[in-house]
């Protein structure tokens, strides 16, 4: 059994081939992790399969029904049964998603992920959602992207996942340093024939002067 499962409800099922690539795509043929997409229309009650209407009061834009979600999340959690989930909800209003909360997130055996979309939800959804999260304050078309942000980031705190893992570099350091990066070739000639060379501190093999020059254009990422 998989150590974390990730059941993403949405209208757009094939907006999430990100998932299935690279280091996401290892961990679950490895069985560390196990990421279900499913469709809302799927779960519609008429035969249009009608998971939104207009907003009561009026408004502009639609609204995602509460019958679709509700009887997913039921259908989810018959098929999955476990106490140790959580149930999400991607909302611009939500809580900012960052490292803290990804690495309490990744202590669950069951993250159930609702994608928003249009003007919103039903604001009775929210009764069935453990948490509302947002990856920034401002607006995306639909909760697709915040959701594979939150798979991935979730991901790399499961072991197995990485090589290394991020936890033990996080208790090394207890914060990031992003640094400048290069590689082949030693100089790039643009078309004007502007030259972009590595700095040559980098080519001198020698680890100390190296290791001075990268702490010295670090900047620190807060987690």
């Amino acid at each position: 059994m998989a150590k974390i499962r990730f059941d993403i409800l949405t209208l757009f099922p094939d907006s999430f081939s990100y998932l299935n690539q690279s280091i996401l795509k290892k961990a679950q043929e490895k069985g560390i992790i196990e990421i279900k997409i499913w469709n809302l229309r799927d779960f519609a009650l008429d035969k249009h399969k009608t998971t939104d209407d207009y907003p009561y009061g009026g408004g502009p834009g639609m609204v995602l029904k509460v019958e679709p979600i509700y009887f997913a999340l039921e259908k989810i959690k018959k098929e999955y049964k476990t106490k140790k989930r959580k149930i999400i909800l991607t909302d611009v209003r939500g809580k900012i998603f960052n490292q803290k909360i990804a690495r309490e997130l990744s202590k669950e055996k069951q993250i159930i992920i609702i994608c928003g979309h249009y003007e919103g939800v039903d604001e009775r959804v929210k009764k069935f959602v453990d948490i509302s999260l947002s990856i920034g304050k401002y607006i995306l078309t639909g909760g697709e992207l915040p959701a594979m942000v939150i798979v991935d980031a979730i991901s790399r705190h499961i072991k197995g996942v990485l090589k290394n893992p991020l936890s033990l570099e996080e208790k090394r350091f207890n914060k990031l340093l992003s640094v400048p990066v290069y590689t082949r070739p030693e100089v790039f000639i643009t078309k004007e024939g502007k030259k972009l060379r590595v700095p040559k501190v980098l080519l001198s093999g020698n680890h100390k002067n190296i290791e001075k020059w990268r702490r010295k254009h670090a900047k620190e990422i807060k987690l």
